[in-house]
Order: structure tokens, then sequence, then C-alpha cells
């Protein structure tokens, strides 16, 4: 008994390679648009993060009467960074903390868009949120 064999039509090795060079050059030209999405995207871990820090100042102002400098304090836990083989793009800093008021900034570690300038966004006792530098 004889099986006929039915050709199944299939993309040989050129075609292949063509179509990767076409999504090659696609993502080439829309990668510059993406960028500002991109650090758009990232941006959000320090707005999420400063967020959780004012909440714990917040916190801490109504038990002790006043805000503090100290991570440890706060019981704040910073994120480890990429720098340290982690997954946080920021560094965060508490810049003042009396009785009134306190501030902390969030510094990126890495310039997204290959600029030069580092992103750094800061909040304050009111949770007024604000991109001091824009990447």
């Amino acid at each position: 008994m004889k099986f006929l064999k039915k050709k199944c039509p299939a993309f040989n090795l050129q075609e292949l390679l063509v179509v990767l060079v076409i999504i090659g050059i696609l993502l080439l030209l829309a990668l510059p648009k993406l960028m500002p999405l991109i650090s758009k995207t990232k941006s959000i871990e320090a707005q999420t993060q400063l967020k959780h820090l004012q909440t714990l100042q917040r916190q801490h102002f109504f038990i002790h009467s006043k805000y503090s400098l100290e991570f440890q304090e706060l019981g704040f836990e910073a994120p480890i960074t990429v720098a340290e083989n982690g997954s946080a793009n920021y560094v965060y800093e508490i810049v003042l903390a009396t009785n009134t008021e306190f501030k902390a900034t969030a510094t990126s570690i890495t310039d997204f868009d290959g600029d030069g300038v580092y992103n750094i966004w800061q909040v304050d006792q009111n949770l007024k949120l604000v991109e001091i530098t824009k990447d």
C-alpha cells in the first residue's frame, strides 16, 4: 500500500531572514518614538514608592508630631537598584524633615533616553508629587 505524501508549503531560510530584517528595521524606526513612553512607564516606580514613603511619614507624624529623616524609623525599605542586581531604577532620599514639613526625592540611576539627564521626582507632606527634572 502506497502512502501519498502531501506537499505542505513551507518557508525557506532566505524568506525567514528577510522577514526578520524587515521586523528589525521597523523596530529601529519605532524605538525613538517609544522612548518617552518607556521613561514614563519607569517613572511610575518612583511615584509609587514616594507615595508610600509619604504615607509612612504621615503615620510617623501622627504618632511623634514630627517627620523623620531615617528610613528605618519609618519602616521604609528602599528597593534594590539595578546597579546592585535588583529591579529598581531610582534611589530614594529624604531631603528635609522638620516638625511641620518633609520632602523626599527619587533620582533615577539610569538615563532612560540617553540624553545625559536623569529623572528626579519629589514629594512633600501634602502628597504634592512633582517631577523636578524630566528625562
